[in-house]
């Protein structure tokens, strides 16, 4: 059954899901991108994000349901669109172009009637005061009364087997009752919960608070982490230990920094409007940043201290680093704090080479040898730093090898040549 046309802007981690998901709810989707390399990958059937599976790629495309673009003009006649495109810092200041452009490039598009949805993460105001303004410049049409226009932020978490887009509720509003109605009816056809809010910067706000709030805890375990090393208690014992506690605790766990595209940026993009608006610091983010921030830092510190135990120098030992996305199971490198970790090694002179195999040659950092984990390969290091734990890496390599091992996930057996962060 054809739905309606659909159009969704950005064809990444956020937008190709929205988009798959649709076209299988039988939306006739355009997928529009303006990065052609990527374009050409789709229309060929290979996925550039883990969640979507080239099978399942391909499925859409051979239905008919899902056709890719980097032209605007196939945006015509649309009766929704997502958009779904990149919000990063620059600067420490949010940049909004992307969201910007989309929005020119789909104003002259926009027909009476049809819906407008911003998914991309953004401080609270921006589809009122930023977009409404551009799509209503470009159509010549009022949103609100000629057409619909809301706000739905993204909650997609790579790699997540248990709470995909399907799975996970979405938050969604509108500008006004009727634009919420359409808003939360698209989203209906395909995911198993919608969560309305009385407006859209209710739920700008929201995405703000879940990630800011994660982004605050993960400081807390990663300043104790380190006061807990100094003091010789084991960190991941005490978290353990507290998490036994059936009510008032939320178990987090330290790590070598955040990254993503999400808690690195999301709290900063709180934090500058509440200092814009109001003229005053948002001293928990600041503070969470400032933790979070320097945790390669600390990485690099406990890897030196490591390797002075065996008598050796940073400088030209053999490292090999396990795991440099950002997080478990997903190739997606974005402000991973591995990057970081690289970098500084680097500086001391360092010997470097990685293994993750998720990790697609197009995004291998430079002058990093890419290797696997295997014996040979932990047996010629001075040292293993585990950073990201993958399915597919057998960790019992590192518990039983004679090479040290500096594990900071907490992932790899105790042993007397594994070192906890």
């Amino acid at each position: 059954m054809n739905q309606g046309k659909a159009v969704v802007i950005g064809q990444g981690y956020v937008g190709l899901p929205v988009a798959v998901a649709a076209a299988e709810a039988g939306w006739t989707v355009v997928g529009i991108d303006l990065d052609e390399h990527k374009v050409d990958m789709l229309a060929s059937g290979i996925s550039p994000v883990e969640d979507i599976s080239n099978d399942q790629l391909q499925r859409v495309i051979d239905s008919g349901y899902y056709t890719i673009s980097s032209s605007y003009a196939d945006a015509a006649d649309f009766d929704v669109a997502v958009i779904s495109v990149p919000t990063p810092l620059r600067d420490t200041k949010p940049d909004l172009t992307y969201i910007e452009l989309a929005g020119k490039d789909l104003a002259p598009h926009v027909t009476p009637g049809a819906t407008v949805i911003l998914e991309s993460t953004t401080y609270p105001g921006t589809t009122e005061e930023l977009l409404a303004p551009i799509l209503e410049k470009g159509s010549g049409l009022k949103p609100g009364v000629q057409f619909y226009l809301g706000y739905s932020p993204e909650r997609i978490d790579p790699g997540n087997t248990q709470y995909g887009l399907r799975e996970t509720p979405k938050v969604v509003s509108g500008i006004d009752d009727a634009s919420l109605e359409k808003v939360q009816a698209f989203f209906q056809d395909f995911i198993v919960e919608t969560v309305p809010t009385s407006g859209t910067r209710e739920a700008e706000l929201a995405k703000l608070l879940e990630n800011t709030f994660r982004h605050v805890n993960i400081a807390l375990v990663n300043e104790l982490a380190q006061y807990a090393g100094q003091l010789g208690i084991d960190i991941w014992e005490a978290i353990d230990a507290a998490s036994s506690k059936p009510f008032g605790f939320m178990k987090f766990t330290p790590g070598p920094g955040v990254g993503g595209h999400c808690l690195p940026i999301d709290p900063s993009y709180l934090s500058w409007q509440v200092q814009t608006a109001l003229g005053i610091p948002f001293r928990f983010v600041d503070l969470a940043n400032d933790i979070n921030n320097h945790m390669p830092d600390y990485v690099v510190q406990r890897i030196t201290d490591v390797l002075n135990e065996q008598s050796k120098a940073v400088k030209g030992a053999k490292i090999l680093l396990a795991g440099i996305a950002y997080k478990p199971n997903t190739g997606d490198v974005r402000e991973a704090p591995a990057l970081r970790i690289i970098e500084l090694l680097k500086r001391r002179g360092a010997q470097l080479c990685a293994a993750d195999p998720f990790v697609a040659e197009a995004h291998w950092p430079a002058n990093v040898e890419k290797v696997e984990l295997s014996e040979e390969y932990i047996s010629a290091a001075d040292l293993v730093v585990l950073i990201n734990r993958h399915e597919g890496f057998d960790l019992s390599l590192l518990s039983r090898s004679n090479t040290p091992v500096f594990d900071t996930r907490n992932a790899v057996p105790k042993g007397e040549s594994v070192f906890k962060l």
